[in-house]
């Protein structure tokens, strides 16, 4: 009498072929507003105590540079872009600045591997961990910006514009400082990249922009948080035109969404090797 395994019957392979398909179907694919909530609440607990004493530190720069330019900007049109600069360049201080240090030291540690092994889209991870730098940036900038106003004599009545400006302004940044450690070969680099865009978003969005040069213009034009500053700037006027506000709001979430795609990417990338 022969022994014929049980595996190579005809009936029996589609029993196991259904038996593989069927437990395939008991795991469906993970929806990415879930996915996206539960990797932000996981980096929102991780974060909040690491990241408190930075968030200090990012307001009380924004407050400092503040009171350095109050000696030589009285009031105006300058007043106006020192304090709307200086309250975006906290979120460019979390949002940029940070994000590129831990994508970076992320990669650099194999983290990124435990995200690969879940099933978690890749825009969940990213665009929750940037959402949970981001939140980290509104007590901070609220703060700035009210003692900005009452430092130079700024009405108050149009703050509520942070509302849009913090996360439009905050993903916009927050997708570049991704992008930057997660492309950047090595965790220094993306310490490097960081600082330099945060750098940027201190010099060129601080400063007022009629005192620049053409080509530095130019180049502040093409930084994120630009149409952020110029949004909340225009607020301060005694009758803001809403329409350019909207407009450079509207140009702030593009850059986002961009930006946010191209960290994606960089993820994707940075992943399978």
């Amino acid at each position: 009498m022969s022994v014929v395994p049980a595996e190579v019957l005809p009936g029996s392979a589609r029993a196991v072929e259904e038996t593989v398909r069927g437990a395939a179907e008991l795991g469906p694919r993970a929806r990415l507003w879930p996915s996206l909530a539960a990797v932000y609440r996981a980096q929102l607990s991780r974060a909040r105590v690491a990241r408190i004493p930075l968030l200090f530190v990012a307001t009380f720069q924004s407050v400092g540079i503040m009171v350095l330019m109050r000696g030589v900007v009285d009031g105006g049109a300058e007043a106006q872009a020192v304090v709307a600069g200086s309250s975006v360049l906290v979120v460019a201080f979390v949002a940029l600045n940070l994000l590129a240090q831990y994508f970076g030291q992320l990669r650099a540690s194999g983290g990124l591997d435990h995200y690969a092994t879940l099933p978690v889209p890749p825009a969940a991870v990213v665009l929750g961990a940037a959402g949970a730098y981001a939140s980290f940036t509104v007590p901070g900038t609220v703060v700035t910006a009210v003692f900005g106003c009452v430092l130079f004599g700024l009405p108050l009545a149009h703050l509520w514009v942070l509302v849009a400006v913090i996360p439009l302004a905050g993903a916009a940044l927050a997708g570049l400082g991704a992008a930057f450690g997660l492309l950047a070969p090595r965790p220094e680099l993306a310490t490097v990249l960081g600082q330099l865009g945060m750098s940027a978003a201190l010099l060129l969005g601080v400063l007022p922009a009629d005192r620049m040069p053409e080509a530095v213009r130019l180049l502040r034009d093409l930084l994120p948080s630009t149409y952020g500053v110029e949004a909340f700037a225009r607020t301060f006027g005694p009758h803001p035109d809403w329409a350019f506000v909207l407009g450079d709001l509207a140009v702030c979430g593009l850059v986002g969404v961009v930006s946010l795609a191209v960290a994606t990417w960089a993820y994707r990338r940075a992943a399978v090797r």
